[in-house]
């Protein structure tokens, strides 16, 4: 009996507690229907709440001693935030007649977008669209104008092949780089450092909470996340130097009427590249919003190509620069001594291949035949090593495949070889072709940062450096995120006393070789070598290569002029001045100026 009076007991408690819950419950929806009805009717008829990213500001880049290169500035993005219904077929016309683009690209993006953030559908849009937009934003409702961070490349086209540049995402990388965290209308890297370092660069976006009422007009921000900038980038790239770099290639191409070159500096005891010059060039900047039909014909239509990074793309026979690979070989293999003697008459007794108008030197040994780049006696060179032996010293010195900067689309090469003659051509090699090869003709081809390295690897005595282009990656809080330290990827497998005969040679072309004429009175010991490579469509390209100081290097240098001719008539002008910038030299003056002083 009593265990019954307990269970009734419970069972009023719990009842009681179900009456007091339900009319809790119904006092609070009176009240919302009766006092808050009107408030929430509106947020629910008319506002709605919006997530709006905001795009974390790229990292900034700067030089070797911490001048800025490459910021960031204040940009404007016209976007579409349809809120109760999609936005008209009216308004994407007129909005694309405003925008200069094609309704047509208007609707990809939409068709494209998946959540609800803003759809961007140009970005980096002038003051006077968003003028219009903001005056007559009656007239297109669902269209706003977001506040983004946009790229700034101060030095215009200086650099522009080793900074790159950024627009929006397009299809294609969407489709691979979904689950990196990439969305439609993302900001990536393209091209150069910026394509390279794209993940450090980028940043994690913020966004805001906002209230927005039914044209997409924001009402009130009810939360934000601050964006966290990119990265920034600390390069090896001397500004100055640079500068010196672009300069002195444009006045030579102006002054000999050609159209195309390439410069690299490097230091060949780190691998660091102090400068890196490619011609004709593009402002990255074009690219930033969307480079417009116009200005990209106008470069997709430069029969030079300023799109291609000719210091890492470009693949050139090397000319006489490549009696560096087929001396050093012809040394190590035993195949002459530095004393011996070879009669130049001009051409060569086994096959009438010549020096340049037939030029004859007579009795000359290894050094006089550097110095002089004498076809003759480096065609015998080629005919005592073989094609076999010049193929496996080539690739010692790292030819024949990639260096491994940290630039995009680099080109390996190619390396003169039977294998190689065999798979394309399907033919038997030679004699003829291994005097080709041995003087830098015929099938060997290399870039201007290959030809850079053979000449880094001579300078620090056999040691081969990676190269590359940044130093340390930091936060913009000063945190250092990662050190690229210098990298060392071989050694050259030759006596000391060889790359020494070698080095010699090179430091006789500017005492009284090829290059003597330009260098007299520099005052840096230079070691060099010019080279001139036969060219079947047109003027053949000139090459120079150089490091200093003699017998502490620090800077090396390539050039090659595509169309430019003799080497020392056009590469070796470039090559003076850049190491006069490189070693802080003023050049001397002409006689006429003096003489106007």
């Amino acid at each position: 009996m009593i265990e019954d009076d307990e269970y009734y007991g419970r069972i009023k408690v719990l009842g009681w507690c179900m009456i007091f819950v339900v009319a809790v419950l119904i006092a609070r929806a009176g009240h919302l229907q009766v006092y808050d009805g009107e408030k929430y009717a509106k947020l629910a008829d008319g506002n709605r709440i919006r997530i709006i990213p905001t795009m974390a500001p790229r990292g900034t880049f700067y030089d070797r001693f911490g001048t800025p290169l490459v910021v960031n500035r204040p940009g404007f993005t016209v976007s579409l935030l349809p809120l109760i219904a999609p936005v008209s077929e009216d308004v994407i016309i007129k909005l694309a007649n405003l925008l200069k683009i094609k309704p047509e690209e208007i609707h990809k993006k939409i068709d494209a977008h998946v959540g609800f953030d803003p759809i961007r559908i140009k970005t980096d849009v002038t003051q006077d669209i968003v003028t219009i937009l903001e005056e007559q934003k009656d007239s297109y409702p669902g269209v706003v104008i977001e506040v983004q961070p946009a790229r700034n490349y101060i030095l215009k086209e200086e650099g522009a092949h080793a900074f790159g540049y950024v627009s929006e995402i397009s299809d294609e990388e969407l489709e691979r780089r979904k689950s990196e965290g990439y969305k439609s209308g993302d900001i990536i890297g393209k091209f150069g450092l910026e394509k390279i370092y794209d993940a450090y660069l980028r940043g994690e976006g913020g966004g805001e909470q906002v209230e927005v009422d039914v044209s997409g007009k924001p009402v009130e921000i009810l939360g934000r996340k601050e964006p966290i900038p990119g990265a920034d980038l600390y390069l090896t790239i001397d500004k100055s130097l640079q500068e010196a770099t672009e300069q002195a290639v444009d006045a030579q191409l102006a002054a000999i009427n050609a159209h195309a070159a390439a410069a690299v500096v490097m230091n060949p005891q780190t691998g660091e590249v102090l400068a890196l010059v490619s011609r004709p060039a593009f402002d990255p900047n074009l690219f930033v919003g969307g480079i417009s039909s116009k200005n990209w014909n106008v470069i997709n239509s430069n029969p030079y190509h300023p799109m291609d990074n000719k210091a890492i793309t470009g693949e050139y026979p090397p000319g006489s620069t490549f009696k560096i690979v087929t001396g050093t070989a012809a040394l190590a293999e035993g195949r002459v001594t530095p004393e011996e003697k070879i009669l130049d008459v001009g051409h060569h007794w086994l096959i009438p291949k010549g020096n340049a108008g037939g030029e004859a030197l007579g009795w000359i040994n290894f050094l006089e035949a550097m110095a002089h780049s004498d076809n003759v006696y480096f065609y015998e060179m080629g005919n005592r090593l073989g094609i076999d032996l010049l193929e496996k010293n080539s690739r010692i010195f790292g030819l024949g495949e990639k260096t491994g900067i940290d630039l995009p689309y680099e080109s390996e090469g190619l390396v003169a070889s039977r294998a190689y003659k065999e798979k394309v051509f399907e033919e038997e090699w030679y004699l003829a072709e291994t005097f080709d090869a041995a003087i830098g003709q015929g099938f060997n081809l290399v870039t201007p940062l290959q030809a850079a390295m053979v000449m880094g690897e001579i300078a620090a005595n056999g040691k081969r450096y990676k190269p590359h282009l940044v130093n340390k990656i930091a936060s913009q809080d000063g945190k250092t995120i990662k050190v690229f330290e210098p990298e060392l990827l071989g050694e050259l497998p030759y006596a000391k006393s060889i790359i020494q005969l070698v080095q010699a040679g090179l430091h006789e072309v500017t005492k009284y070789g090829t290059a003597a004429g330009v260098f007299a009175g520099f005052p840096v010991e230079i070691a060099g070598k010019t080279g001139t490579a036969e060219n079947p469509h047109g003027r053949d390209h000139g090459w120079f290569v150089a490091y200093g100081p003699f017998d502490n290097p620090n800077v090396v240098v390539a050039v090659v002029v595509e169309q430019g001719g003799y080497g020392s008539q056009s590469a070796v002008p470039i090559g003076r001045k850049i190491l006069e910038a490189a070693f802080h030299i003023v050049p001397p003056q002409p006689a006429a100026q003096k003489a106007a002083q």
